[in-house]
């Protein structure tokens, strides 16, 4: 900044100021031409025409704020009317009058005289004071009235610096996802003004609604479009200069989505077993700009079976008619074996021939009155026939109708005969079982429909032996007899039969015996499965032989058709035609893991004409039905009205849906060669499974080396691998090519191959060598996977024998009567009668099937008449033989009955 300004009179003083400094004389003359015109106003009443005498100055133009940029002055002005001077103050200090540019004029208006200024700062006189505070000017304007100020001018040094305190980044954003790019401008005087470039292009908010600007500059995306995958720059600018933020790309991607999927294909063969497939792209949309591919796969494959065409071929000829009236006779044939079916060919040539009887020597000179008279001679023997047989029929179904069945002989329906004896009640509590089974009745054979078959042979009788005679007065009582003996006679007449061929042709996967009102229970040891009979579901009076089988899978052909996939055992209870008052419980094993968005589970029985039926499909069970199934997670208990052939079939729903799998491992017990074989089960989770397994293995010489292992099978359709790993390469090596096996998914899947497995072939490389020590991975492509570690003595190590059980350890296949249920028959009707009633705040059934979980079957448990019963029937299902009754009191202690106390009894005094 220049000198500063010399100190100076002001221009309008009298002579006797001269001497005076600069601003004093300036406010000196100030005060004397006020004086002034205070003593000229006494004497001249208006000096200036059309002005008042006491105006004082106002200001037409006052100076403003500006800005130095670079290196150039900056000029400031203020013009002011009436006015007979006007100075520049900057920071306190008067400037000096050279600095100053004026300029007078009058105003035309109102003749007033008008004066402007101007002065102009430099770079160096703003500088000089800087950080101390502002620079600032204000002009002072005089007229005869005295002075007047105006606004104060602020002159600053215009600046932007270089670096950006934010700039934006790039980023990679999904589509419709929002977006925020920060931008904070460098530091500058005047501060800086923002825009945006987008590809170099200005973006404009007032042209797209989808994007604005905050206050804190940054730039908002409401909703990410493919349009707006470009690069971003921040421009701050002011007067000063123009900056540029480092551009950042934003990408925008879509992640792919799968389309639906196609219609299945046709099947790959026209005869016989094939695949057939469908498939989905990932078009749904298409993966842009980096997005994710669709996960999972785009193609499915499913087994299928094509009818083979069978082409028809004829009978053999019928014998020759008689000769006929024509001197002709004929003969027939049919196309039926095989009958054309599945597209196949009719036979070809004709079905009847026809030729003379007489080596055309027969006369034709009957009459035609005689024949008249010979066919109505037929038709009147004929008539006479018919009439004759409908009279025989008559009397044979009133003889047969007056005739109550009392026992169902299921020796034809592929069930034995087992008698077993009634618990005798205990001397201390002989209250309990005094009820006994009513078999005065006289015996007789069930006459009952159970399933048509044109082939089957003639019914056969039950004699009356020495458990179903009548019996006098007295207690009754039920015999033993040996299963062993009873069992063979059983299997010879259940072989006799042709519908139930498919049975198993020995007792190990079989129970069955003798029932009555009373009820019962069969087991098949070991399986996880039973059946229970409870009280009065067998009408009083009558007598079953009732029966209860595992099939083999691959003696019961079971048809599943897409994803559906076998979750059960194949399970037979019978005979199917009894008639029973109230629903058994058919309890059995399963592998699936539940979920209600993942699966559909449907119960299958196979009706008497072989085909197999949809009953039930669990979520969705009528309370009218004849069926219910309560699924738990190993378990499920079926209450049926009509005994027979069932099956847990399961369709998945998704990709997640999963089913339970058994890894098993096994190895020869004794080893004399140099080869050793691990055979490694892959089996559905159920018991039935585990103990067909463990009896192969029994008979092959195996022993179990490791704790069996649960994987969740996904429906992903990836294969399932298995492979060896960290052998002792001096010790042993392996004989595996490849560096797995596998198994393929739909082996798995279908469940009806039951005993999937893969051998590792080892070797010893000294015959000495009895240690053994490696890992075994068994994994799901992209799923789950579990590890074996095995270490043990191939010669010597049993640790594992326990799993193995002995055969003797089966228990009793078949209870009957009140050995059969852990509730006290007196006790259980006293419950009956005391909630079946409703209660009080819902003290009644209701509340005990909450108390012990069960309270999601309501509905089911009231569509019966005593719900209270099911409830009970159900606990006894599921906690024989080692429930605790005890419980069962507390909970019906706490439904608030008054005679809970009865209940609150010991499984001692049971």
């Amino acid at each position: 900044m220049g000198a500063r300004p010399r100190r100076r009179r002001a221009p309008a003083a009298a002579a006797a100021t001269t001497a005076a400094p600069g601003p004093l004389g300036a406010l000196l003359a100030a005060a004397l031409l006020a004086a002034a015109g205070a003593q000229q106003s006494a004497t001249v009443a208006n000096p200036v025409s059309g002005a008042s005498p006491d105006l004082l100055p106002h200001f037409q133009l006052e100076p403003e704020d500006v800005y130095i940029v670079k290196n150039k002055a900056v000029s400031l002005a203020c013009r002011a009317t009436p006015a007979t001077q006007i100075y520049f103050k900057c920071n306190g200090e008067w400037v000096h009058q050279g600095d100053h540019i004026m300029q007078h004029s009058t105003d035309r208006s109102t003749g007033l005289p008008v004066m402007e200024v101007r002065i102009e700062v430099t770079r160096q006189q703003v500088e000089k004071i800087f950080g101390l505070e502002e620079y600032w000017c204000q002009c002072v304007a005089w007229s005869s009235s005295g002075t007047t100020k105006s606004q104060k001018a602020f002159v600053r040094i215009a600046y932007l610096r270089k670096n950006f305190e934010q700039e934006p980044t790039a980023r990679e954003v999904s589509i419709e996802q929002g977006i925020v790019l920060p931008c904070r401008p460098p530091e500058g005087i005047p501060p800086a003004e923002v825009e945006w470039l987008r590809n170099e292009e200005l973006v404009d908010p007032a042209l797209d609604a989808n994007v604005y600007v905050t206050p804190e500059h940054s730039l908002v995306l409401r909703q990410a479009r493919l349009a707006d995958t470009a690069n971003y720059t921040c421009v701050a600018k002011n007067i000063v200069a123009r900056r540029r933020s480092a551009s950042a790309a934003i990408t925008v991607y879509v992640n792919g989505g799968w389309s639906t999927w196609t219609q299945w294909s046709g099947c790959s063969t026209s005869c016989g077993r094939g695949w057939q497939k469908r498939s989905r792209t990932c078009t749904n949309p298409t993966p842009l700009n980096g997005g994710a591919f669709c996960e999972g796969q785009n193609m499915q494959k499913t087994a299928c079976t094509t009818l083979c065409p069978v082409d028809g071929a004829w009978s053999e000829w019928s014998k020759w008619s008689v000769c006929g009236a024509e001197c002709t006779h004929w003969r027939s044939r049919e196309c039926s074996e095989p009958a054309p079916r599945n597209g196949g060919q009719d036979c070809h040539g004709s079905e009847l021939d026809t030729r003379n009887c007489t080596s055309e020597l027969c006369s034709h000179a009957a009459s035609g009155a005689e024949d008249v008279a010979l066919y109505v001679g037929l038709v009147a023997v004929a008539v006479c026939l018919v009439l004759l047989l409908l009279v025989g029929v008559l009397v044979y179904c009133r003889k047969k109708g007056g005739l109550d069945a009392d026992v169902a002989d299921s020796s034809i329906l592929t069930a034995g005969f087992q008698p077993v004896s009634i618990k005798p009640s205990k001397a201390d509590n002989p209250s309990l079982l005094t009820i006994q089974p009513d078999l005065s009745t006289t015996t007789m054979t069930y006459q009952g429909s159970l399933c048509p078959r044109q082939d089957g042979p003639a019914k056969l009788q039950l004699p009356n032996g020495h458990l179903l005679s009548p019996l006098g007065a007295g207690r009754h009582t039920l015999h033993h007899s040996s299963p062993a003996a009873e069992g063979a006679d059983f299997v010879a007449r259940l072989s006799t039969q042709s519908y139930f061929r498919s049975l198993p042709r020995g007792t190990n996967n079989m129970a069955y015996g003798t029932f009555n009102f009373l009820g019962g229970r069969l087991m098949i040891p070991n399986t996880g499965i039973s059946l229970l009979i409870p009280p009065d579901a067998i009408p009083r009076g009558k007598i079953y032989e009732v029966y209860l089988t595992l099939h083999k899978q691959e003696e019961v052909r079971l048809p599943l058709a897409g994803c559906q996939t076998l979750l059960s055992p194949i399970v037979s209870c019978g005979p199917p035609g009894v008639l029973l008052t109230r629903p058994a419980i058919l309890a059995m094993g399963h592998c699936v893991e539940a979920s209600a968005e993942n699966w559909s589970i449907r119960l299958k029985k196979q009706s008497c004409e072989g085909t197999w039926e949809d009953v039930l499909q669990l979520g969705a069970e009528p309370c009218t039905d004849l069926y219910y199934c309560q699924l738990e997670a190993q378990a499920c208990y079926i209450f049926t009205e009509q005994l027979g052939r069932f099956a847990l079939v399961g369709e998945s729903l998704s990709m997640a849906a999963s089913k339970r799998l058994k890894l098993v491992l096994f190895a020869p017990a004794a080893c004399p060669s140099l080869e050793y074989n691990i055979r490694v089960y892959c089996l559905s989770d159920t018991q039935d499974t585990l103990k067909e397994v463990i009896q192969l293995e029994k008979q092959l010489g195996g022993q179990l080396i490791g704790a069996p292992r649960v994987l969740h099978f996904k429906d992903s359709y990836h294969n399932l691998r298995l492979s060896i790993h960290d052998m002792p390469s001096s010790l042993w090596k392996s004989k595996l090519l490849a560096s797995y096996q596998e198994i393929p998914f739909y082996h798995i899947w279908s469940g009806l191959q039951p005993f999937l497995h893969c051998t590792f072939t080892l070797e010893r490389l000294s015959p000495s060598t009895c240690e053994l020590a490696c890992k075994i991975w068994v994994w799901q492509v992209e799923g789950d996977g579990q590890s074996f570690t095995v270490n043990f003595n191939i010669a010597k190590d049993t640790r594992f024998s326990d799993w193995l059980v002995p055969d003797s350890e089966v228990g009793a296949p078949a209870l009957v009567g009140p050995s059969a249920f852990k509730i006290p028959f007196l006790i259980r009707q006293k419950i009956i009668s005391s909630l079946d009633p409703p209660g009080t705040r819902g003290a009644d059934w209701r509340m005990l099937a909450q108390k012990l979980n069960l309270d999601s079957h309501l509905s089911f448990f009231a569509s019966k008449p005593s719900p209270t019963a099911m409830i009970l029937n159900l606990w006894e299902a599921r906690h024989f033989p080692n429930g605790n009754l005890s419980q069962l009191a507390a909970a019906v202690a706490e439904v608030g009955k008054q005679e809970s106390a009865l209940f609150a009894v010991s499984e001692a005094e049971c």
